[in-house]
């Protein structure tokens, strides 16, 4: 997938004052996508807008940025922002893999799938599990609202035990903590964040797109239709009613002004690859996202407490990823001539006769 340069605008033309650009001289506008189809209200949706506010405010070529997912209602999220990326809408459970393939193709491209639970811990749990093991360098969104809303609202692997539907059913089995399970699995990024909490959501991706390897990012996401009622625990007002931020999180891109970071006081700045810098300040715990321990007692700590935490539980940029542990040539492999891909007659021969 080879990526063209960004448009221009035609000679003596403009952009409106009133619009404001980014470092690229692309507006707000320039990150969207087709209108959604998704239920009035929905969590996901709300995700899709602070993609495309993270984007913006991050610089990013949509030419540079592949968008991949799976199936469900959360899978229809990449056709609704940065119109002007790459695309793929993979088979159920099977987006890593493809995510894989595409990295390994051409490494220059920013890599960001979105999936559900249901894409995800149930069907893809083994794609989600090796993507983390081998640190692929993506941002994955997991757009978590507990049940499968494509198929009328049947719990999913994520949905707590006890939890109750629409119906008054009880969920009987254990459900599984995506962000504990990632930071078991060796996971170099891990945070959890609602889609209701905008001033959290949109730092955390703007973090994890600058992160050097895999960037889990489990964001509870209300399902209007099925899962939105006074006994979910995916529910608008039960996550406003019990969200715990561990910190207020900024990240400051390297051409930012100096002024922009945050103001001294109890902080933990953590340098990215790219010479940003995510910011962070406590709130509720004292906890250093740089200690992987830290991270999974709190989370398991929080899991007994059946407590709501979001934040950056995890991060560790020093880790190579699959894509660099490769040793790939620089130039990407699909843009690499069929004169370097395809070896001559005389080659294939010599193969051929090395096997007599």
């Amino acid at each position: 997938m080879t990526a063209p340069a960004l448009p221009s605008l035609p000679s003596g033309s403009s952009q409106p004052a009133k619009l404001a650009t980014n470092h690229l001289g692309l507006t707000l506008k320039d990150y969207g996508g087709a209108p959604s189809t998704l239920c009035n209200g929905c969590g996901h949706d709300a995700i899709t807008a602070a993609l495309i506010q993270a984007a913006w405010e991050d610089g990013l070529n949509p030419y540079k940025l592949a968008k991949m997912s799976g199936i469900g209602c959360s899978s229809k999220t990449t056709a609704y922002f940065v119109s002007k990326a790459w695309g793929f809408n993979a088979v159920h459970g099977r987006m890593p893999s493809v995510a894989t393939g595409a990295a390994l193709g051409n490494h220059t491209l920013q890599m960001v799938g979105v999936s559900g639970d249901g894409d995800t811990a149930s069907i893809g749990i083994g794609q989600f599990v090796h993507a983390i093991r081998r640190n692929l360098p993506m941002v994955y969104v997991v757009e978590n609202n507990g049940v499968y809303g494509l198929t009328k609202g049947q719990f999913s692997a994520t949905a707590e035990k006890g939890a109750k539907s629409r119906w008054g059913d009880e969920n009987f089995a254990e459900g599984i903590d995506l962000c504990g399970l990632a930071l078991e699995l060796g996971a170099t990024f891990v945070a959890r964040s609602f889609s209701a909490d905008k001033k959290q959501l949109v730092p955390l991706i703007r973090s994890a797109l600058n992160h050097r390897g895999i960037a889990v990012l489990d964001v509870i996401s209300p399902c209007v239709t099925f899962n939105n009622h006074e006994a979910s625990t995916k529910s608008y007002d039960w996550g406003r009613e019990h969200e715990k931020a561990l910190h207020e999180i900024g990240f400051v891109n390297p051409w930012d002004a100096p002024d922009v970071a945050y103001g001294d006081g109890d902080r933990i700045e953590v340098p990215m690859p790219d010479g940003g810098r995510i910011t962070l300040r406590k709130m509720s715990e004292d906890h250093d996202p740089r200690n992987k321990d830290s991270a999974l007692r709190l989370v398991n700590q929080a899991r007994r407490n059946h407590e709501f935490l979001t934040g950056l539980f995890y991060v560790n940029g020093d880790q190579p990823n699959f894509v660099e542990g490769m040793n790939l040539v620089d130039e990407p492999l699909a843009t690499l001539p069929a004169s370097v891909t395809r070896p001559p007659k005389s080659v294939l021969d010599e193969v051929m006769e090395s096997f007599r």
